[in-house]
């Protein structure tokens, strides 16, 4: 899977659970920028990407995340 797939199905994931459909995500997103993200909806976040790529995070792996573009690099990892 390339990593521009990763990002447009991880737009759409967003934009559902975070109901905001103006979300454009790169590399240096964080949590800051977008208003609807918090400590709540990234467990809604997690789960919901968990589900659509079928594959599960360690908690450290969340916990080390900065940026979404790590979150990524976690994903095409597996």
């Amino acid at each position: 899977m390339e990593r521009n797939e990763v990002f447009t199905r991880l737009n759409n994931i967003f934009r559902d659970v975070l109901e905001n459909e103006d979300i454009e995500l790169t590399d240096s997103t964080i949590a800051e920028d977008i208003e609807e993200w918090d400590s709540l909806s990234h467990i809604q976040l997690v789960v919901a990407v968990e589900k659509s790529f079928g594959i599960k995070f360690t908690s450290l792996e969340i916990m080390k995340w900065k940026n979404v573009g790590e979150m990524v690099d976690s994903i095409l990892a597996k």
